[in-house]
């Protein structure tokens, strides 16, 4: 058992939760910096909450910009920002669906429904997307984030299909276009192994 599992269980639950979301938050931002995620240099986040993201967990990294990574890497941020945006009401689409289901009110589970909802913009698998090493990492977090909105998952669906399909449940104009995932031919899209 590592010390951050060891330590995770013998605190309060409150504690727990903050030390859990401190982890991820540092294997997405290490993956960004390593360009291993889809994400912008700010995650997805705004100026202002990516500056108390940093202060609060990583101050060493506060003085580190986009330009500070080199100019490849400074490039590719750009572009993923310059994307986001133009994606903006989708992302805000799904940044509050996440929102409506939060366990809480800490600051970290506003900061991880915008970073999720950015990861949903990328190509990948969403847990690949967002520089995690698994699908189960993922499945994690958002239970502990977003419990209500993850525990309706009940067929293990990829998780971007399944975001996309609640919203299309909530009418937000994400239409599927096969009657029931029965009957669908994209089935093993949604459902199949993620490798």
């Amino acid at each position: 058992m590592s010390d951050a599992v060891a330590r995770q269980e013998a605190a309060p639950q409150a504690v727990r939760h903050e030390e859990a979301n401190r982890l991820w938050l540092e294997r997405i931002v290490q993956s960004q910096r390593s360009g291993l995620s889809c994400l912008p240099f700010h995650l997805g986040l705004d100026e202002q909450s990516y500056a108390e993201l940093i202060r609060t967990h990583f101050p060493a990294l506060a003085d580190q910009t986009s330009a500070s990574l080199g100019s490849l890497a400074h490039e590719c941020s750009e572009l993923r920002e310059d994307l986001l945006e133009m994606r903006r009401d989708e992302w805000e689409e799904l940044r509050n669906l996440l929102l409506g289901s939060r366990r809480g009110e800490a600051p970290e589970e506003a900061w991880m429904a915008s970073i999720v909802a950015a990861g949903c913009l990328g190509g990948d698998h969403l847990w690949r997307d967002l520089g995690l090493e698994t699908r189960e990492s993922l499945r994690t977090l958002l239970m502990h984030n977003f419990p209500s909105l993850a525990e309706r998952n009940v067929n293990n669906m990829r998780w971007k299909k399944f975001l996309y399909k609640q919203l299309c449940e909530q009418d937000g104009g994400y239409v599927c276009r096969a009657p029931s995932c029965e009957q669908c031919p994209s089935h093993h899209d949604c459902f199949g192994a993620e490798v």
